[in-house]
């Protein structure tokens, strides 16, 4: 595990829920409620069909698929204010990731999230666990044109640090995450995560490298 940093890495760039954070248990939940709403049951593949898409793409796919009569715009803040109070007071940091992240500052590296979650969210637990002043960018899928799996989201990530691609490191707990950022020509570290366990095969196949939490990182001296 080493090889995972070396002189080449300048710029490390996170996905957030999963893999920063430990927050996907809570979505299935507000899933749930927001579709009761409208009396529609939660799809079994939903989870799966949403995998990778920008908030507002998932606006746009619900929207279609069930018919829901709220504008875009709607559908979001009522998610975002649905899941703030979790992300600021619920939602801890994945195990190591404090530690670790204090460390890549320590060595001037740059940091950045790219998430498909939304800013507000992502602003709320960056700064509940006080390490929001440590990111050099935040870019969420909203802010490009596609989601992932298009490497958009890290190639503006690294754009906004000043990194070239092949000098940055993605961490990742999903398969269309880690594919969008071996399609950015980065490496990509794959997380652990429940959420996405039964995947675990497919994401060890597609990462450069595979980790359980950060504290493995930590422990094994690669900082």
């Amino acid at each position: 595990m080493e090889a995972i940093f070396d002189n080449q890495i300048k710029a490390v760039l996170f996905d957030l829920d999963g893999t920063l954070v430990d927050s996907m248990w809570m979505w299935k939940a507000i899933d749930v409620e927001y579709l009761g709403r409208y009396q529609i049951e939660l799809p079994e593949d939903l989870a799966e069909c949403i995998e990778g898409m920008s908030f507002t793409e998932t606006a746009y796919y619900m929207k279609n698929r069930f018919q829901i009569p709220e504008d875009i715009e709607t559908m979001k803040q009522a998610w975002n204010e649905m899941a703030h109070d979790k992300y600021a007071y619920e939602v801890p940091l994945k195990k190591g990731a404090y530690e670790f992240l204090k460390r890549l500052r320590q060595r001037n590296i740059r940091l950045a999230i790219a998430t498909s979650n939304s800013r507000e969210l992502a602003e709320t637990v960056l700064r509940a666990h006080q390490i929001l002043e440590w990111f050099d960018a935040i870019v969420t899928g909203c802010d490009v044109k596609i989601g992932k799996p298009d490497p958009e989201v890290y190639l503006t990530a690294a754009q906004l640090v000043g990194i070239d691609p092949k000098e940055c490191l993605v961490f990742e707990d999903v398969p269309q995450g880690i594919v969008a950022g071996k399609r950015a020509g980065m490496r990509v570290c794959a997380v652990e995560d429940a959420y996405s366990s039964h995947l675990q095969a497919k994401k060890q196949g597609l990462a450069d490298y595979y980790i359980k939490d950060y504290n493995e990182l930590i422990e094994q001296g690669v900082l």
